[in-house]
């Protein structure tokens, strides 16, 4: 896990928008962006559509917009979150 990463998931204890971890994080956009697709990838993050987060987008599903999207970590990248 990188650093970068380690800092994302941080922010995903509970479901956030894109806006808050860009702010809270103090990424650029851009590798915000890289951090989040690389995170799904690996299945240790889930993006949903709104806050009430009652069906997760497949990443399949995402296209290149992260922007408008709400991620909250899995158990999985909870796990490689802590165990770091």
């Amino acid at each position: 896990m990188t650093d970068k990463e380690f800092d994302v998931l941080d922010e995903l204890y509970f479901v956030q928008p894109f806006d808050a971890i860009l702010e809270e994080t103090g990424l650029a956009k851009e590798e915000l962006k890289q951090v989040l697709s690389g995170l799904l990838n690996k299945g240790w993050v889930k993006c949903y559509g709104d806050r009430q987060a009652e069906m997760p987008i497949a990443p399949k599903d995402l296209g290149n917009d992260l922007t408008s999207y709400f991620y909250l970590a899995t158990k999985e990248g909870l796990l490689v979150h802590n165990g770091r």
